[in-house]
Order: structure tokens, then sequence, then C-alpha cells
């Protein structure tokens, strides 16, 4: 799922030179079983990463799933159990809880917004508006969460976007530029900002049209002019409190950059429940 260098990354900002007051308190034997607990309710996202993290600080430590990646959590619940040397789960336990927090809030709040997206039929997907060198942490949290990628890179999918179209001098420039280039078989999408835009890039052949920072109202008019002659992406501003409104405008997909730019971590906890001299 990753590579061991983020991991290692995170363990090196925490761990550094060693854990100074574990270190003095706990003789290398000594052991210890431990839970992770849910303090809030969340979707649970990262046992996988947090796997890693625990046997790359030290293999011997047993690892035990007590839930499944996607469940729902209930406040209170454990989701993980481990035994093994103390000094090992308290060194890992930080880096493994960052990587499971951040991981179930985009999956909470990627299940919320795709069950309401459900409800009309429309696709809620990402953005690249993700964490640096997190993106294909943040980006599997969302389909664990139950929503759907867009690009991964830049060069997965032609999307012409508002800097793009100011220096080619217009959508179907740019547009005609990219089919001459590309060949038939990608998809083409323009981002468009108004109703001119919307028609001039229908009028250029685009196969995806993204309705950028538009008002529901306006997103349901500008519909009218695709007449279903491209997929309707609507993007910009969108949140939980107005997701609804957009779905009801009757676009293919919604796209929102909050499921991974500004989400709140969930809140899970370590407690030692048992020391073994």
């Amino acid at each position: 799922m990753i590579s061991d260098k983020i991991i290692l990354l995170a363990l090196e900002e925490d761990l550094g030179l060693g854990d100074i007051t574990s270190d003095t308190i706990f003789p290398p034997a000594a052991q210890a079983k431990a839970v992770i607990r849910a303090k809030e309710d969340l979707v649970l996202c990262g046992l996988p990463v947090a796997r890693q993290v625990f046997e790359l600080v030290d293999p011997s430590v047993t690892f035990t799933p007590l839930k499944q990646e996607g469940d729902n959590v209930q406040k209170g619940e454990e989701v993980l159990a481990l035994s093994g040397p103390v000094l090992s789960i308290l060194k890992a336990e930080r880096t493994a809880l960052n990587f499971m927090q951040r991981m179930s809030g985009i999956a909470s709040a990627s299940r919320a917004y795709a069950q309401v997206g459900a409800k009309y039929g429309v696709m809620i997907v990402d953005t690249r508006k993700t964490q640096p060198g997190m993106r294909r942490l943040d980006k599997y949290a969302v389909r664990i969460g139950g929503a759907r990628n867009h690009r991964m890179t830049l060069a997965d999918s032609v999307m012409i976007k508002d800097n793009h179209i100011a220096a080619a001098g217009s959508i179907t420039k740019a547009v005609a530029k990219i089919k001459a280039a590309i060949g038939h078989t990608p998809k083409v999408e323009v981002e468009a900002e108004t109703p001119e835009q919307v028609q001039e890039a229908v009028n250029a052949g685009a196969d995806i049209i993204m309705f950028d920072n538009m008002t529901p109202a306006q997103v349901a008019q500008c519909k009218k002019l695709v007449n279903g002659r491209a997929i309707i992406e609507v993007s910009g501003g969108i949140t939980l409190e107005n997701l609804e409104a957009y779905c009801q405008a009757g676009p293919d997909v919604i796209s929102s950059g909050a499921l991974t730019h500004s989400v709140p971590a969930k809140d899970l906890s370590l407690k030692i429940v048992q020391y073994i001299c």
C-alpha cells in the first residue's frame, strides 16, 4: 500500500535518537498488552499502515485487528489489540495513531458525502488537494469511505483548467490542440465558470465539463446547455451542508477537496492494559 520511506520518515520525526522517557523507565525485556480504542464515532481506516509501523519498529509485536477496514465504529469500541515489548509498542504508538486518525477522518467524511450522493445517483470524488507525500493514503481512505478518486497525478487524464485556457487563447483552441496530439481514446475534461464557457466546451467536443464555483441554480441552468452531450462534474465550494442542493441540480459527478484538504482527524488512543515485567 505504501512505501516504507514515508513511515520511516514519520518514525524518524518522532523517535529521533530514542525515547528518553520509556527507555529510562522500562527494561528491554518488559512485555505489555495494549489496545487502540475509538474516542468518537468513526469509519475505521489505516489498519494496514499501522501494521507496517509496528512491523518496522519491531516485527515481534503481535498485531490483532478487532475491527475491519471500513467498519463503522462507535465511541469506546476497541479496534486493535497489541502485545510485545512495551518499549516497541510505545515507540510506534504516536506514528501509528497519526496515520490512523487522519485516514479515519478522511474515510468518515467520504462515507458521509457518498451516502448523500447515492440518494441522487451522483458520484462523489476527491481532488488532488491532498497532504504532500500522503496522496496514495489520502485517496485510499476516500475509497474506504465509499467515495471515488479523481486524478492521482497530472498524467492520469486531460483536464483543461483556467490557466490552460488563458494561455491557449480559448477553450476551443485548447481542446483542439489536445485532440490533435493525444488521439481519440482519452477523455477530455474542461473547466467552465460561466454559461458561455459551458457552451464553448460543448461545441469544442469536451467529454467532461466541470462546472466550477457555480451555485446549484447555475448548475441546473448550465446542465440544459449540455443536454446530455458531456458528463457534468461540479466542483468548488462543496461542503456537506450544501451537498444535497448540488446533488438535486442533477450533475453526474461532484468533486470536493474538502474530503482531504481540511477534514478533521478522528480521535483514537492506545492504552496499555497489562504490563508484564
